[in-house]
């Protein structure tokens, strides 16, 4: 390829990059390229020698900004430039043609480098047909053949077995999700049946005049089942007047009935006992959170009747 510009050309063609305006190095180096289109770049090694040469001949000189060089063009750059119009008309006709031969010279190369590949590819073709055609009633391709069939074969029935394995999966889920829903269902009904009976206690004794034995009694029960959901008791007995034999049927406060004369300082000491009771059961077992989710059921219920029972008082 013959060189892109002449002999005195390059330099003749910076001076006019740098009369159009200021630039450092590297951005004339990437307009050339551009006027190019992107057919050619010279290098850092041709465009600053050039540039250095201007600059001792007083054509250009240079200021440094953000540690880069800055070249201008000098007065006796432009005077040059200017009687030398005629020379730089050329020059742009030329680059032109330049860029017009570079693109032509690359087509050619590309639509040479294609048709090679093109040939090689016909002949590997070629090449694998012919192989094809000598080994088509070989033993070793009946074997080859066979074996892609068993391979199939089996990969069809791995798909199989893990479709039935996931249908199975979605199978078990779904049946799990029903037992649950059926497992909440009875623990609610267990839970409403347990309130209701604690409401009717509570009224009996409320009915009787006896409310603070009431109070005593509905509290026992809602410490109970609260004491076996810590104990992760899931089965819930149903609800008995506690035995008074029994060692564990009522916490100690609850058979306390001493009164003091003064029912609401009963009460409230009641209640105390009933929060150190839940608290140390609590530490001394641990709380899990569908513990504490049935608790809360239990303290609502009977806070509901108690108040019910006092308001009513």
């Amino acid at each position: 390829m013959p060189p892109v510009f002449a002999h005195g050309r390059l330099r003749l063609y910076l001076l006019k990059l740098l009369d159009e305006a200021p630039r450092h190095g590297y951005e004339i180096i990437r307009l050339l390229e551009e006027r190019f289109q992107g057919l050619y770049a010279p290098s850092a090694g041709t465009v600053y020698p050039r540039l250095a040469k201007l600059e001792a001949e007083g054509l250009v000189t240079h200021a440094t900004e953000g540690g880069r060089k800055v070249y201008s063009i000098t007065d006796a750059g432009r005077t040059e430039l200017a009687g030398r119009g005629g020379e730089l008309a050329d020059l742009e006709l030329e680059i032109r043609e330049s860029v017009s031969e570079l693109a032509a010279e690359i087509r050619d190369d590309v639509r040479g480098a294609a048709g090679k590949l093109r040939s090689e590819m016909r002949a590997a073709a070629s090449e694998n047909r012919r192989a094809d055609a000598g080994i088509g009633d070989s033993d070793a391709w009946r074997t080859a053949k066979e074996e892609m069939r068993r391979a199939k074969e089996e990969w069809k029935e791995q798909a199989r077995r893990a479709k039935d394995e996931s249908r199975r999966a979605r199978e078990d889920a779904q049946n799990a999700r029903r037992q649950a829903k059926e497992a909440h269902e009875r623990a609610r009904e267990e839970v409403q049946r347990i309130a209701r009976q604690v409401q009717e206690q509570v009224q009996g004794h409320f009915t009787r005049g006896d409310w603070p034995a009431g109070v005593r009694d509905g509290m026992s029960e809602l410490t109970s089942q609260l004491g076996n959901l810590a104990r992760g008791t899931t089965a819930w007995p149903p609800f008995v007047k506690p035995d008074p034999a029994s060692a564990d049927a009522d916490p100690d406060w609850a058979k306390d009935t001493a009164d003091s004369g003064d029912p609401a300082r009963d009460l409230e000491r009641l209640l105390d006992r009933l929060r150190d009771d839940v608290r140390d059961a609590a530490r001394d077992h641990g709380v899990t959170a569908a513990q504490l989710a049935e608790a809360r059921r239990h303290l609502s219920s009977a806070a509901a009747h108690i108040l019910a029972l006092l308001r009513g008082a």
